[in-house]
């Protein structure tokens, strides 16, 4: 019997100490998709907002300049060049890559800061705010599994990224309408389902305690999420904002 009790108590100390550390990996995946967000809208209005700059971007037609495609795309080559280089990474130099994809895709969203009025900006924001704290706080409480929608939603993304780049071409409102309302529900998605990935990848490894693999599973669940968070809010601001 006093063994049975060692045991018990020895398995609820592990379980506290999960628990414990789940909160502090959370509280760290947070931290670093909040401060990433914050550098991203900073750089976003800093160049949106000052002419000078943002006609780097431009040429004299008004449209794109080479450096304003290459801005566009860069930060999609940034996120797929994440991928391939985290193993070889330090914790520490994927934070800071992933701070400096923060910044570049700051500068890829400039122009909203001259398309839409800063009201809606601002108001689009914080709605986006309040939708992925209640869709996030869902994927990390709910006991459903919900890891079958991850296929589904990767593949949705794919059509989304595929539709979009038709339709810079095509200029057809009807095509970014559709965009629109499915990249909202899509990204609304991958806000709970990453979430809950987030939390059960680290329960899967919590056992090793390597705190060189925490450090960086850490940046790339803040690389998830912000990337849920900044889709979800160009979609919605495409849908509600009000144009300059």
């Amino acid at each position: 019997m006093a063994q049975f009790d060692t045991i018990r108590a020895g398995a609820g100390a592990r379980a506290a100490q999960i628990d414990e550390g789940l909160r502090t990996h959370m509280n760290k995946v947070y931290g670093t998709m909040s401060v990433g967000t914050l550098l991203t809208f900073l750089v976003a209005w800093a160049v949106g907002s000052t002419p000078e700059l943002f006609s780097v971007l431009r040429n004299a037609n008004g449209g794109m300049s080479i450096l304003g495609w290459v801005v566009m795309f860069a930060p999609l080559i940034m996120v797929f060049a994440f991928g391939a280089a985290i193993n070889r990474l330090s914790a520490a130099g994927a934070q800071l890559f992933f701070y400096a994809f923060a910044a570049v895709m700051g500068l890829s969203m400039a122009w909203i800061f001259v398309a839409f009025t800063g009201m809606s900006i601002a108001t689009v924001f914080l709605t986006t705010s309040i939708a992925f704290a209640g869709l996030s706080l869902w994927g990390y409480t709910t006991k459903k599994d919900i890891s079958a929608w991850g296929s589904f939603l990767i593949m949705g993304v794919i059509g989304l990224v595929v539709a979009s780049l038709i339709n810079i071409w095509l200029q057809s409102p009807a095509i970014m309408f559709a965009v629109s309302i499915l990249g909202v529900l899509i990204f609304a998605g991958l806000t709970a389902y990453d979430t809950q990935k987030i939390k059960n990848d680290y329960i899967a490894h919590a056992q090793s305690m390597d705190s060189e693999w925490l450090g960086k599973a850490a940046i790339m669940g803040a690389l998830s999420l912000y990337l849920d968070f900044i889709n979800m809010f160009m979609f919605l601001l495409q849908l509600f904002g009000n144009r300059e």
